[in-house]
């Protein structure tokens, strides 16, 4: 598949441990302290998100990237033929057909 050029502005990358080892602060401790001792009830839920996105609905490649796994798959030499000819990329290429295909269950059930 062909990817397209469109330009646009690159997003800010921060490294993991910047976001999940950096400690936090007195302060900020003292926040959360007073925030878990309201009751729910005090709680404003109402910009909050109804339900959780559904499989289907996450972007892929933007802030999701998966982890590739190294397998060993039989296909038929035809198929494969045909996957080959599609270009250098064959492999991500029926990664995508998979995914598609995955995606489409996801949605009917």
């Amino acid at each position: 598949m062909a990817k397209t050029s469109a330009s646009s502005q690159q997003e800010k990358r921060v490294p993991a441990s910047a976001l999940f080892t950096t400690p936090i602060t007195d302060k900020q401790r003292r926040e959360l302290k007073l925030l878990a001792a309201r009751p729910d009830s005090q709680i404003d839920f109402s910009d909050a998100p109804e339900g959780r996105p559904r499989a289907a609905d996450v972007e892929v490649g933007r802030f999701y990237r998966p982890i590739k796994q190294l397998v060993s798959l039989r296909v038929d030499a035809d198929v494969l033929s045909w996957f080959r000819g599609q270009g250098k990329k064959y492999q991500t290429y029926m990664n995508e057909v998979l995914r598609r295909e995955m995606q489409t269950n996801l949605r009917g059930k």
